[in-house]
């Protein structure tokens, strides 16, 4: 009797995944495992974690919603506190496993642990399954050595070329081993968190494919904000303006196929425009960075990056701590940054300003900056997060903190994550040390530095407020 353990990892569904669809087919009994790895919550010497509390958070609801959706189709998950290379050969011997079904990985960590795992069980099958990006590795046409430099040149190519692969309908039955029993998700403690941590941590969204699958819903077919995503997706503000897939995606909550196919059937139902073509181009922009992190391997995680970019940068320590804590004085950039520290997920024009901030006027490490960001961001993909950031440190113009606040209108924004602004007059909270006096009632920092790059809007805040 051939039994097969299911691998899961950052595939946390039961929609559109091949190796679970995989295993049911050939296996006559399946067991279902996830292994939490101690070393993504290790502390690094920057003086924060790998993962902060708010990923832990996501990543537990995330799971257990994984638990409570297999169970519903007769299955169990197993989830282990050890990590995958101490916990899955003891799976193998208790439950006598022929083969292991596992989403394909790319990234080095990840690989270094699928390789060590093998040597340590060579008696066992390894089946992978590709399943992380909209389009398939084997369908793109280019080689991974071959990914161009620029997205146009590979995104105009690829959707001449190839088209998305149907997904996998969710099995509606599963044969488990009799032996196998669900457990609870390993407390926190194992991982050198304390309780007050835990308790303070407030994911922007809950984790899970029940929440992701009703988040898409809502997006497309229920609210119909998906018709006007191309036009409010650069707010920062609010839970609509912009689809909120990413965490979900991130963990593999929520497949890019199943996004796709929604996409296109709203535009036959509903309303194709710019907006759902847009959607679809931050999937095929997803991927492209997935394949050119394939291509640059750990290049991506250096600081003179893929390009070999020689920068000296400053490194102020006191600096990169008020950033960190929303303390630069600069309120476009504070208030993004308090909403990352206390939910873990920061808006696309606020991840764009932030970073640009920190490299391109603190002169600090773009590394470090990624790093603070795999640190708290529950939307942490390994790719998207380093190869943005290493874009913004040396193929992005700059970006003026202070005209993108005037730009998209931020005085509600700021006000909600900055309370100590929320009395100063509208104009006023995008520039509060042009004026001492009110900056004196209000327990908030002078500005680290003001640069003479943020005059002409300076300028427009002195007039509104003149007026």
């Amino acid at each position: 009797m051939k039994t097969g353990l299911v691998w899961f990892k950052n595939d946390l569904r039961l929609h559109d995944n091949e190796a679970l669809c995989q295993a049911i087919a050939q296996c006559e009994r399946v067991v279902c495992c996830f292994c939490v790895e101690a070393s993504i919550f290790e502390e690094l010497p920057l003086g924060f974690r790998k993962s902060g509390s708010n990923r832990f958070r996501f990543l537990e609801q995330s799971v257990l919603d994984l638990q409570q959706q297999l169970k519903k189709i007769g299955g169990q998950l197993i989830i282990s506190s050890n990590g995958a290379e101490q916990d899955i050969p003891e799976l193998i011997e208790i439950y006598a496993i022929d083969s292991i079904f596992a989403e394909k990985e790319y990234a080095s960590e990840e690989l270094k642990r699928i390789k060590h795992l093998k040597m340590s069980l060579p008696e066992v099958e390894f089946n992978f399954y590709w399943g992380k990006t909209l389009y398939h590795l084997n369908d793109i046409p280019f080689s991974i050595e071959k990914i161009p430099l620029t997205s146009k040149a590979y995104r105009i190519p690829t959707s001449k070329e190839s088209t998305p692969r149907a997904s996998f309908k969710a099995p509606e039955a599963i044969r488990p081993h009799p032996k196998a029993k669900s457990n609870a998700f390993p407390s926190i403690k194992n991982y050198g968190f304390d309780k007050v941590a835990y308790k303070k941590s407030a994911p922007f969204l809950a984790g899970g494919e029940t929440e992701a699958l009703a988040r898409l819903k809502y997006y497309s077919f229920e609210s119909e904000s998906l018709t006007g995503y191309r036009w409010t997706r650069n707010k920062s503000q609010g839970l609509d303006y912009s689809s909120k897939f990413s965490p979900y995606l991130a963990l593999g909550c929520l497949s890019p196929r199943t996004i796709y196919e929604t996409v296109k059937a709203y535009e036959t139902q509903i309303k194709r425009n710019q907006s759902t073509w847009w959607l679809i181009f931050e999937l095929v922009w997803r991927d492209y960075f997935t394949f050119k992190g394939m291509k640059f391997g750990d290049l991506i995680f250096k600081t003179e990056g893929f390009k070999n970019k020689q920068v000296n940068f400053e490194n102020n320590q006191i600096h990169f701590k008020r950033w960190q804590d929303g303390q630069t004085g600069i309120p476009f950039i504070d208030a993004h940054m308090r909403q990352l520290n206390q939910t873990g997920y920061m808006s696309n024009r606020g991840r764009v300003n932030c970073a640009s901030y920190l490299v391109q006027d603190l002169k600090i490490d773009w590394n470090w900056g990624a790093a603070y960001f795999e640190c708290q961001l529950i939307d942490y993909d390994v790719s998207s997060n380093w190869m943005n950031w290493h874009m913004q440190a040396y193929e992005i113009y700059y970006t003026n903190p202070v005209h993108q606040s005037l730009k998209y209108k931020a005085e509600a924004y700021i006000a909600q994550w900055i309370p100590e602004l929320a009395t100063l007059e509208s104009a006023k909270i995008h520039a509060p040390w042009l004026y001492p006096e009110a900056l004196k009632a209000v327990d908030y920092p002078e500005p680290i530095a003001v640069y003479p790059k943020w005059s002409r809007a300076i300028a427009r805040i002195e007039k509104a407020v003149s007026n």
